[in-house]
């Protein structure tokens, strides 16, 4: 972790939460109590009502593929990882995020859109744990 040399994310009080969910290896979304849905990123409100009525909970860290872009020319600090892909996965509880997609060939015969995704977490901080996603297992 002492090596990371990459930007490193900056918990705010509304994002606080998320980031010690990740680093306790746990993906923690918000959800709109009155319309049950879940957002991401993280907000003290609604984005669905404006209201302030809503709870953390824990996501099942399941996804798919949504969309991606597979970077050959990455910017300074990023040069050991090329090509890798910028990916948009869609959660099993409906929202999307941003996100890297490792354990897997960065190239578009691996990285099939739809493709079962499932969390994992890099430790780069001892405060940051980044959530990124892998192929699911079995």
């Amino acid at each position: 972790m002492a090596d990371y040399q990459k930007p490193i994310p900056q918990a705010s009080p509304e994002t606080e939460h998320f980031w010690a969910g990740c680093k306790e290896g746990k993906l923690l979304l918000q959800r709109c109590k009155d319309t049950g849905k879940a957002y991401f990123p993280p907000r003290p409100f609604s984005p669905y009502t404006g209201s302030r009525d809503v709870e953390v909970f824990e996501a099942s860290g399941k996804a798919k593929l949504f969309s991606y872009v597979i970077n050959h020319r990455p910017p300074k600090g990023f040069e050991d990882e090329a090509p890798y892909a910028i990916a948009v996965v869609e959660l099993e509880e409906g929202p999307r995020m941003m996100t890297n997609i490792t354990e897997c060939e960065q190239t578009p015969e691996a990285l099939e859109l739809d493709m079962a995704l499932e969390v994992v977490f890099e430790d780069i901080s001892d405060e940051i744990s980044l959530p990124k996603f892998r192929p699911a297992k079995g």
